[in-house]
């Protein structure tokens, strides 16, 4: 594996998101001094925050700003265990609770099945719903899930990549690509989920994932099954306090082992000499010098900063010719009065239309072909229904936090003028969810924040895309964009848009990759998942 070359003392890691903070713990526990400069005044990127305030300036609550979903929290403690830190000793600590259901889904036809991870229960989940046949194909589909999971994980997800060749260039590699292509995991997702069970409702559960890789999932690698077993067999968790407490909790552990932190820096130039870098510039002029430089922003930021450096743009793979889709997303609060009316009381729920290969084919299309939901499939996120601590009052009135994604094209996809259309779409989406048995949404919801294509495309993502390149094949592993950059020795990228992808737990990996780079292979703590979980008291579900 080849690393960053010299002897590093000092990196600066732009970007405090949760694969900036995870680099940083990883450099930090191997002895580096670390500076972390983020633009936004709060941590956490996509696992942040944004702070709601009444009429009067008073702050109200904290909206959970992008994922939602947590699984492996295993590699949140990897990163706080490489200082020495645990879920229990941050301030905050993370409290975990295992959502059971995972996921609360409802149908066109007015049936309704929950996800649990435990096998058990959702094989007699399945057998209620769907029958015996299906109980039992579901039992032989988890076993392939996992076998999928077992062997992609530590050679195709959590490794570095130099080449393509890194496939076959060991006998271990060589072992688990071939175990791959036994296991079908190049032909494609849909398909092979549909050969273990044949209720449509439930291929969906076990499909609907390939929208994390931005891709549907009648043409998506089979290898995304993993993603499936990540969220239907190994489980879903929520911190008590929110998503974000994860990031604080991050934070915590690098500040008090040593890391600097700054918010409100916006980083304006890389500064190269020689195909060096020896720092940042950031916008009010202050230079941060390192040994190395760990850039974590979206792809079009870190371009533009390559391309103000004169760093050579052969060799980036850019531009990605495919975003994933982009998505909308509204937040506010509903009175407990009017969500006790709902049709379940679960923390993630998934409301599908009937409408599934035509959703695919508007939100997936071509360059200027994409086309907003005609039968929308949408995610309702109650957190408080975990941690009845997220209440609040207001106006004298009890209520909870909801958000809602509504999936949709992204800008290149579908160019559409989102600052007009925003407005009206979300008010469509309320009307949508108060037809399907959301009484009162429409008309109680009072909405705080709203996220469309623009305000994604305002912050930097890959054509207005919160879920960057999509993992088609050549945008997959080896072939995605590569974590050293070419032209600049030092220079090593974290975060979604680069190996190994998209999501909560690959992001953390990318961190981890990312310092690798730098210090060279660290050595993997044993057992970690269980210690993790048994830690945090996770596991009572």
């Amino acid at each position: 594996m080849r690393t960053v070359p010299g002897d590093v003392g000092s990196v600066v890691v732009v970007g405090a998101g949760l694969a900036g903070l995870s680099a940083a713990l990883h450099l930090t526990g191997a002895g580096k001094r670390v500076t972390v400069l983020e633009r936004e005044t709060t941590v956490g990127g996509r696992v942040g925050s944004y702070p709601v305030f009444d009429d009067d300036g008073r702050h109200l609550y904290d909206i959970d700003n992008g994922a939602s979903v947590l699984t492996m929290p295993e590699l949140i403690a990897d990163a706080l265990a490489a200082v020495g830190e645990s879920f229990a000793s941050t301030t905050p600590d993370v409290d975990l609770v295992r959502l059971a259901p995972g996921y609360h889904a409802r149908f066109a036809d007015g049936s309704a099945l929950d996800v649990y991870s435990d096998p058990a229960e959702m094989a007699a989940e399945i057998e209620r719903v769907c029958g015996p046949a299906d109980a039992a194909g579901y039992r032989r589909l988890r076993q392939w899930l996992a076998a999928i999971f077992e062997t992609e994980f530590d050679r195709f997800i959590d490794s570095n990549f130099d080449s393509p060749l890194d496939l076959v260039s060991s006998r271990p590699a060589l072992r688990d690509t071939t175990t791959l292509l036994r296991l079908g995991g190049f032909g494609r997702l849909g398909p092979k989920v549909a050969s273990f069970i044949t209720d449509e409702r439930l291929r969906r559960i076990f499909t609907f994932q390939a929208l994390y890789a931005g891709t549907a999932p009648s043409t998506a690698l089979a290898v995304y099954g993993a993603i499936a077993h990540m969220d239907t067999s190994l489980g879903v968790f929520f911190p008590k306090g929110g998503m974000a407490t994860v990031a604080a909790a991050m934070t915590d552990a690098l500040v008090r082992h040593g890391g600097i932190l700054h918010t409100g820096v916006e980083v304006t130039d890389l500064l190269v000499t020689d195909g060096h870098a020896r720092g940042v510039r950031t916008v009010d002029g202050r230079i941060f010098d390192g040994d190395a430089v760990v850039l974590t922003p979206d792809l079009p930021v870190v371009d533009r900063l390559l391309d103000r450096a004169g760093v050579p743009s052969r060799g980036r793979t850019r531009p990605f010719s495919v975003a994933s889709p982009s998505a909308v997303v509204f937040h506010g609060t509903v009175p407990v009065d009017v969500t006790a009316g709902w049709p379940a009381a679960a923390h993630h729920n998934i409301d599908f239309g009937e409408q599934w290969d035509e959703t695919f084919a508007r939100i997936t299309a071509r360059r200027g072909r994409g086309r907003l939901m005609a039968d929308p499939s949408l995610l309702v996120t109650r957190p408080a229904v975990t941690d009845p601590s997220l209440r609040l009052v207001r106006d004298g009135v009890e209520c909870e936090p909801v958000s809602v994604l509504a999936p949709c094209p992204n800008l290149a996809s579908a160019p559409l003028d989102w600052n007009l259309l925003g407005g009206p779409y979300v008010r469509e989406i309320r009307q949508v969810l108060e037809r399907r048995g959301y009484r009162g949404l429409a008309g109680s919801m009072r909405i705080d924040h709203v996220d469309t294509p623009q305000t994604w495309l305002e912050k930097g993502m890959l054509d207005g895309s919160p879920f960057s390149a999509a993992h088609v094949f050549r945008q997959t592993g080896p072939f995605r964009r590569p974590n050293l950059v070419r032209g600049v020795d030092n220079v090593v990228l974290a975060g979604s848009g680069t190996t190994p992808g998209v999501g909560v737990p690959t992001v953390l990996v990318s961190g981890r990759l990312a310092a690798e780079r730098i210090t060279g292979p660290a050595a993997r703590v044993p057992d970690l998942p269980a210690r993790a979980l048994s830690e945090a008291g996770a596991a009572h579900g």
